[in-house]
């Protein structure tokens, strides 16, 4: 569902993704992991055409995402870390303008509504002010805009950071549901709730891939956070290496 071939991106002469290469195969949830900074958001934002690449391919569904960018925006939920949301609109209204940026017609947009509204768990705040929402509403509003074209990939950034234990439960379980009949990528800093949520884990340290494997492989003799210290450590120590050679060799 999802191919990434050599992606790399430069801002100036800053490196943050390097020859990245990876598959999410559809009906899976994979959990993007990696250190602040490593290029997980940016990676995200490429993938979904809002930033463009220096090099490399990436196709959702078989299109392109530099050729075809509005084909693969159709078929893709994008929920940031911080969601796209208007605090002066209800929360029923923000989804009907969203459905219609979306190209949804009258109809169409009237169902979907109703159904991401269902899903969500929004039927008791649907004529509320965004503003007045908790924290965990509004991240529940942030899967619905992602959710109303009804897409068939989702990618979502810190979907429960800031949430409280049962809030995270629920947006859990809701992930988990989508990822049913639809191809996820969930990028958190929770180690925990990859291992409830997701089926495959890739991670990255400084752009560059350092593990892409099925959960069960990874964990298969330790838990997610060793292996993730482990391989994060192994990187490191290598990067260092690294630029220690070229210091003494200039």
């Amino acid at each position: 569902m999802i191919k990434v071939e050599n992606l790399t991106k430069y801002y100036g002469d800053f490196l943050a993704v390097e020859n990245l290469s990876f598959n999410v195969p559809k009906s899976s949830i994979l959990g993007f992991l990696g250190p602040n900074g490593a290029g997980k958001t940016t990676t995200m934002r490429v993938l979904t055409g809002f930033m463009p690449a220096t090099s490399g391919a990436v196709k959702v569904d078989g299109y392109d995402v530099f050729t075809s960018p509005m084909e693969v925006k159709s078929r893709i939920g994008y929920m940031p870390e911080i969601p796209p949301l208007y605090p002066d609109m209800r929360v029923r209204s923000y989804l009907h303008f969203v459905g219609r940026l979306k190209g949804l017609s009258r109809a169409m947009r009237k169902e979907k509504v109703e159904e991401v509204i269902e899903k969500c768990g929004l039927k008791e705040k649907h004529k509320a002010l965004i503003r007045s929402l908790s924290k965990g509403y509004r991240q529940r509003v942030g899967l619905a805009q992602a959710l109303v074209h009804d897409p068939p990939v989702l990618v979502l950034d810190e979907p429960t950071i800031g949430l409280d234990p049962r809030q995270i439960i629920e947006i859990r379980d809701l992930i988990r549901g989508m990822g049913k009949n639809r191809t996820v990528i969930l990028s958190t800093h929770i180690l925990p709730e990859v291992t409830m949520t997701c089926d495959h884990v890739l991670i990255i340290h400084k752009g560059r891939k350092i593990a892409h494997d099925t959960l069960a492989a990874l964990t298969a003799k330790m838990n997610l956070e060793e292996a993730f210290l482990k391989l994060v450590s192994e990187a490191e120590a290598v990067s260092n290496a690294q630029v220690e050679s070229e210091a003494s060799n200039p």
